[in-house]
């Protein structure tokens, strides 16, 4: 059985990474020719197909199996090397890491802020909807991912973080013109809301539940930002699922206002990282862990209202 060649398992990780054999080539500081050889080579050796040639180029199941090996093996590398010659110039170690983006926005930062400081890291912060950060540990992007999923992935291991507590809320102006008689069916069918993006469902589930609507029968703004939902929010513009933690001013100010206070939405978040962990990724992840559970709630803290 041949082994791994890392040299040809870089050019396709370069490839796919770079979107690309031309801006992978300069990467690698090859030509483009040669790029191309080395992954027509490393398909040979293992006798199957490990890129489809699309616009950008995109890994085939066996590829990605691939490169979450390669990436693994690649950080480990760094972290050994950091241990093993602590003294010796290091460059910065990329660390890549999977969050929603509630999570960015409340406490991600400051649990990683005393790490940045005493390590020479260059964090890389993927951000996606809570329900899909796994995707990127599956294929290896990360090295660690937050999620609402409690099961870990093969040759993986997760920890419980807390709670993220969402409620509806609007300006005081916003419910008196669309909730004047309260968030009765035909008023949210008209009343902006806003998602994550097009594939983001947790408002969707959240008004199916309460009050039986159906995704696609109300106007909903599309936003990939923590940040925006608070802007359009406090605009008057919309109405939406908030987390508590990010508003609390704004309700003591009477600046936003719960519309359905009986139904807090309570999303657990647990932190997913590879089964082998060392070095900095394995401080990261105490840190996480440590600094999560001091901003949030416990899981399954007697409040069972979910959706």
């Amino acid at each position: 059985m041949s082994e791994l060649d890392y040299k040809l398992l870089a050019a396709l990780d370069k490839v796919v990474s770079e979107q690309g054999f031309e801006p992978a080539a300069r990467q690698l500081h090859l030509t483009q020719s040669a790029v191309s050889q080395r992954i027509k080579q490393l398909e040979q050796r293992l006798a199957q197909p490990l890129l489809i040639r699309s616009q950008p180029p995109r890994p085939t199941d066996a590829g990605r199996r691939l490169l979450a090996h390669y990436r693994q093996v690649s950080q480990l590398q760094g972290a050994v090397m950091a241990e093993l010659l602590p003294d010796a110039p290091q460059k910065p170690l990329t660390v890549t890491l999977a969050t929603n983006a509630d999570s960015l926005a409340i406490w991600l930062i400051p649990a990683l802020t005393p790490l940045l400081h005493s390590h020479p890291i260059e964090l890389n912060l993927l951000i996606e909807d809570e329900s899909r950060t796994l995707d990127r540990l599956r294929s290896g992007e990360a090295f660690g991912a937050i999620s609402v999923s409690a099961e870990p992935l093969p040759g993986c291991r997760c920890d419980p973080l807390g709670e993220m507590e969402y409620i509806l809320v609007a300006t005081p102006a916003f419910r008196r013109r669309y909730f004047p008689d309260g968030l009765t069916l035909a008023a949210l069918q008209l009343a902006p809301a806003v998602a994550f993006d097009q594939r983001d469902d947790m408002h969707a589930r959240y008004i199916e539940q309460h009050f039986g609507l159906p995704a696609g029968g109300y106007p909903c703004h599309a936003m990939r930002s923590s940040e925006a939902f608070v802007a359009i929010a406090r605009s008057g513009a919309a109405y939406c699922l908030i987390p508590r933690l990010m508003i609390e001013e704004d309700l003591q100010q009477g600046r936003l206002v719960e519309l359905y206070p009986e139904g807090p939405l309570f999303e657990p978040l647990y932190w997913h990282r590879w089964l082998l962990e060392r070095g900095i990724h394995q401080a990261l992840s105490r840190r996480l862990v440590d600094y999560g559970r001091t901003v949030l709630p416990p899981i399954d803290s007697g409040v069972t209202s979910r959706v």
